[in-house]
C-alpha cells in the first residue's frame, strides 16, 4: 500500500512535495534516477492505487483522481556550487522562514516542527538566488528522505516568504544515501522564474564534500 502519512506534510493538509515525490519514485524500476510529476497536492493518510504502463507508474486516489506519475530517467541536473558546513550553518541563521513561513509545519523546513519530528532544515541565502543549509542526518534516513531534503532548499531560492510556491515536478539523481549522524550541506539555486513557474537546482553534499544527490525541480506559485 502506498500512502503519505500525516507526519510528512508540506502545507497542513497535503504531502510535502519532496517526500511525496520520493515515495512515488520508489515505485519505478530504476529509482536512482527518476522524474516525478505531481498532478495535484497529494492527500494525506489515504491509500493510493498504482497503475503501471511500461516504465511509467501512475498513482491514483480511491476515487480515481490522478495524483502523480513517475518514470525512470537519466537526470542531468547541474551541481550547485557548495559551501562548507560552517558557512551553511551561518546561512541558516538568516533563513527567512524563521520570520515568515507560508507552511510553518512543513516536515522538511517548518520551524514549528518539534526537533526529531521534522527535518527542520533552514535554507538561508549565501547570495541572491542561492541557498545553503546544514543537515545532520537523522537515524531514520532513507532514499525517500533524501528526496524530501532536496525539495525545500531549492524552493527557498525563489523567496517563498514573498510568494508561496509548491513543488510541481522533480527529477533526482541519487548517487548515495548519507549515514546517520553525517554532517551534510544542501545547496539550492534558482535557475529561472517565468510567470507562475520557477526552475531550481539542488545538491546534497556529504561530509567529505562529495555530491550524493542532485535534483532539478519545477515549482508552481499558488494564491
Amino acid at each position: 500500500m502506498v500512502m503519505i502519512e500525516r507526519r510528512y506534510n508540506g502545507p497542513p493538509d497535503t504531502g510535502n512535495g519532496g517526500w511525496s515525490a520520493g515515495t512515488f519514485a520508489a515505485l519505478v524500476d530504476r529509482p536512482a534516477g527518476a522524474l516525478v510529476t505531481l498532478r495535484q497536492p497529494p492527500p494525506l493518510d489515504i491509500p493510493f492505487s498504482v497503475v503501471r504502463d511500461g516504465d511509467r507508474v501512475r498513482v491514483y486516489t480511491p476515487d480515481e483522481a490522478l495524483v502523480a506519475d513517475a518514470e525512470p530517467v537519466e537526470v542531468d541536473a547541474k551541481l550547485v556550487a557548495p559551501v562548507d558546513f560552517a558557512t551553511a550553518t551561518n546561512a541558516a541563521k538568516r533563513y527567512p522562514g524563521l520570520v515568515d513561513h507560508p507552511f510553518p509545519t512543513c516536515f522538511v523546513c517548518g520551524p514549528a516542527r518539534a526537533v526529531g519530528d521534522g527535518l527542520r532544515l533552514s535554507p538561508g541565502h549565501v547570495e541572491p538566488g542561492r541557498t545553503a543549509t546544514p543537515w545532520i542526518v537523522p537515524p531514520d534516513v532513507s532514499p525517500t528522505m533524501v528526496w524530501a531534503a532536496l525539495d525545500c532548499p531549492g524552493g527557498w531560492s525563489v523567496d517563498l516568504e514573498t510568494r508561496p510556491y509548491v513543488l510541481g515536478r522533480m527529477a533526482l539523481r541519487l548517487d548515495g544515501v548519507p549515514r546517520p549522524g553525517d554532517k551534510c550541506v544542501i545547496m539550492g539555486q534558482r535557475l529561472m522564474c517565468e510567470g507562475r513557474k520557477a526552475t531550481v537546482a539542488t545538491t546534497l553534499y556529504g561530509p567529505s564534500g562529495e555530491p550524493l544527490a542532485r535534483s532539478l525541480a519545477t515549482w508552481i506559485a499558488i494564491a
